[in-house]
Order: structure tokens, then C-alpha cells, then sequence
């Protein structure tokens, strides 16, 4: 049996896992205790009991994960022709643990809800209680940005506290660019009927040194000459996307730091390793997160490890996806098309859906 490494075990790594679960022997690598999902931000920041519900489950309750070792640690680097990842332990024990097969899953840093450090499970509870606080306590909110992220943000900030002065702020004409116009155009009429500022047009402009990683308040600049303006709580989902491959060598990334992939999912020169996700530079929207590929690379692990025939990743040419959670207890996904479609009533069919079908069971 192929010992595979599974190195990140967000929400594409965290599924991949699952598939391999007796048909190898895995070792899932994670800086985090459990899965901490990337999605859905403006639900985690409004109704937290509600998010951590689906997105922040700690890796002992997966039934799947049984048969999973899992490590809770850092990465801190890939010996290539021993096939070997080194591993930072939580508890600070360097450890080393081969691979016959990698799957790199990583991730990116991207505000502050994606972050690499390794945390424990009372630090990330304390992280999202301070967040939602914030927000609370804020009487004026400004979103920067036009992904889903900050769309999600608005709407669910003004949906959860119709009192609150809510703003978006975007750069071009409309916001969710990546996603077919339908899906903006729906979106749109919802944020205006909440009551959010809706502000094409303005690019902010960030601090130096600073990343976007924490919620501020006071002055917001733009760079596209409007004036200053300012609220209690400013949220930067501004997309500054940075891929957390700082422990793999050069060669396996591409200009912009990203893992190179195949149409596979395979890495060039390396047929043993794969990459997923965010962190998988697979087309330009690096779709594989999305476009569930999960069932796909874990068929081409096994392939590639028995002499079998490997399928080919065929990414949407648009965002999909709920983009702003579950609303009013119905779940709207948009697809590739822009059209939708609603999953009602949401509170009932979640256990179906997210807890027997995605994950396989899960307990408690």
C-alpha cells in the first residue's frame, strides 16, 4: 500500500484525505486541529454558532479520517530525492515524515481568515468570538473589495444589524467580476434593498506594511481620487492572495509563487507529487477548490500509483458557489452560467448535504 502525504487540510486537502482513507496509508499534515474553512466569511463573521457548524470542525470527528493520521505542525520544507516533508510540530519537534505519493494542498494567505500559523483550537474559538465583537460593536462598517468575500461580508453585516451604516467600496464597474454578470445583478438588487452603500469605481489604498490581515477602523484613501472616507470597522477583502509554498523549492512553482500542475493535476517532472486547491496553479481562476476536483485527484493518486489511466481536469471559466451562505434557511448556489438554484428548507437538508454526503459522517 502507497504511503500518501496530504499536506494541508483545508477544505480540498480535508476531502482528498477522505477519498484515500483505506485505499493507502495517509498522513494528513495541518497547521490547524481541524478543518477551518476559508468560505462563507460573512456568515462566520455575523452568526459564528451557525458557521462553525459546517466549517470549523476539529479532525477527530470525521469518521473517515479513522484511517488518517493526521499531524498538527508547520511545514518547513520538501526534500525532493528522498521524498521526504519536514514538519514543524505544534509542540516545536522537527519531524520528517516520506511519501511514496504528495498531494500539496496548502492553501493561501488571504486576510484575516486565512492564515497560515499554527493555532490551537481555544486560539481559533478566541479569534472568531474577537472578530464577530468587533463587528457587534462597530456602528458604521466599510467592506473593501468586489470578490465574494467582501460581497458576502456586506450583505450578511447589514442582513445580521439593519441598524449598522453598511458600505462597499469596489474597484471596477461592478463587483464579483470573475462570476457571470447574472450573478452580480441579483446580488446588486439584494445589497441595495439592505440598505449597503454600493461604491464602484474606488480603489483603496493600503498602508504600508500592512496586509490586510486584521479589521481597522478610522481613514480609508483611494487611489482612484475620491475623498477619504471613514467608519468604526473597515474590512480589507481585497484579494491579496499570497500562496503558502515557502517550504517548497523553486522549481516546483511558477512566477507567482503558485504550485505548477498539469492537466492532471500533476506536477511537471514529478509524477509523484499533485497539488489542489488555491494553492494549485491549474487556470488562471485556479478552479480545481471549486470545481470539486477532489474526487478526481484522488482517483489520479491511485492511478498514478498502480499504472492507471488519469483524468483530466477541466476547470469552470467562472466562479460558482452560494457566494453568500445560507440566507432566510435556503442555500442559493449560482452556477458557472449565473443561473441558481435553492436548497430549502437549509437547516434540514444540511445534515444530508454537508455532514453524510460531502464529508462521509461526522460526529457530535
Amino acid at each position: 500500500m502507497k504511503r500518501v502525504v496530504v499536506a494541508g487540510l483545508g477544505d480540498t486537502g480535508l476531502l482528498t484525505a477522505i477519498h484515500l482513507a483505506g485505499r493507502a496509508e495517509v498522513v494528513g499534515i495541518s497547521a490547524k486541529p481541524g478543518l477551518l474553512s476559508g468560505q462563507e466569511l460573512g456568515l462566520r463573521l455575523t452568526r459564528p454558532a451557525e458557521w462553525v457548524r459546517d466549517y470549523w470542525i476539529t479532525f477527530d470527528r470525521f469518521r473517515k479520517l479513522d484511517r488518517v493520521r493526521t499531524v498538527h505542525g508547520t511545514l518547513t520544507g520538501l526534500e525532493l530525492g528522498t521524498r521526504t516533508v519536514r514538519v514543524r510540530a505544534a509542540d516545536g519537534v522537527e519531524l520528517l515524515e516520506p511519501y511514496d505519493v504528495l498531494v500539496i494542498s496548502t492553501g493561501v494567505r488571504n486576510g484575516f481568515w486565512r492564515r497560515p500559523e499554527v493555532e490551537s483550537a481555544g486560539e481559533i474559538d478566541d479569534a472568531l468570538a474577537r472578530a464577530h465583537d468587533r463587528l457587534a460593536t462597530a456602528g458604521s462598517v466599510i467592506v473593501l473589495g468586489g470578490g465574494a468575500a467582501a460581497v458576502s461580508t456586506a450583505l450578511n453585516v447589514a442582513s445580521a444589524w439593519p441598524e449598522k451604516q453598511v458600505d462597499l467600496y469596489f474597484p471596477g464597474d461592478r463587483a464579483l467580476p470573475h462570476h457571470h454578470r447574472r450573478v452580480w445583478e441579483v446580488l446588486e438588487g439584494r445589497l441595495r434593498d439592505r440598505g449597503v452603500g454600493l461604491h464602484p469605481g474606488h480603489r483603496a489604498v493600503v498602508p504600508d506594511g500592512f496586509d490586510g490581515d486584521e479589521i481597522t477602523d478610522g481613514v480609508v484613501a483611494f487611489s482612484t481620487g475620491q475623498d477619504e472616507v471613514k467608519a468604526d470597522a473597515v474590512l480589507w477583502t481585497i484579494g491579496r492572495v499570497r500562496p503558502n509554498t515557502q517550504w517548497l523549492p523553486a522549481e516546483l512553482l511558477d512566477e507567482d509563487g503558485f504550485v505548477r500542475v498539469d492537466q492532471h493535476l500533476q506536477v511537471p517532472g514529478h509524477p509523484e507529487i499533485f497539488a489542489i486547491g488555491d494553492v494549485a496553479a491549474s487556470d488562471p481562476l485556479r478552479n480545481s477548490a471549486r470545481s470539486r476536483a477532489d474526487h478526481l485527484l484522488a482517483h489520479n493518486v491511485l492511478a498514478a500509483a498502480q499504472g492507471g489511466r488519469l483524468k483530466e481536469f477541466k476547470p469552470a471559466k467562472r466562479r460558482w458557489g452560494s457566494v453568500v451562505g445560507a440566507q432566510s434557511d435556503r442555500l442559493e448556489v449560482f452556477a458557472p452560467n449565473g443561473r441558481s438554484f435553492t436548497l430549502r428548507p437549509w437547516s434540514r437538508l444540511q445534515p444530508w448535504v454537508v455532514r453524510r454526503s460531502i464529508y462521509k459522517g461526522i460526529r457530535g
